[in-house]
């Protein structure tokens, strides 16, 4: 269904898989924090958070480029 979706608003499947990745980062970083949460290690559950965010960052990476690349072409030059 997301691939129909992405076909037919014309977004690079590279992307959407991205997105998805991120998502399913962001869900397991959040599940580990809690666990490790739960078992008393609050200093290991920021460190688990703190990677699931840097890993988030490395992988939007390409997503911010195009974006960023949309926004300054739709700058008028002179």
């Amino acid at each position: 269904m997301i691939k129909g979706i992405a076909e037919n608003a014309n977004v690079n499947m590279m992307y959407v898989e991205t997105i998805l990745k991120i998502i399913g980062i962001a869900y397991i970083a959040e599940f580990a924090s809690q666990i490790t949460k739960d078992a008393g290690q609050g200093a290991l559950a920021a460190k688990v958070e703190l990677a699931g965010k840097i890993l988030i960052l490395a992988m939007a990476i390409p997503i911010l480029t195009l974006l960023i690349e949309t926004v300054i072409s739709m700058i008028p030059s002179k």
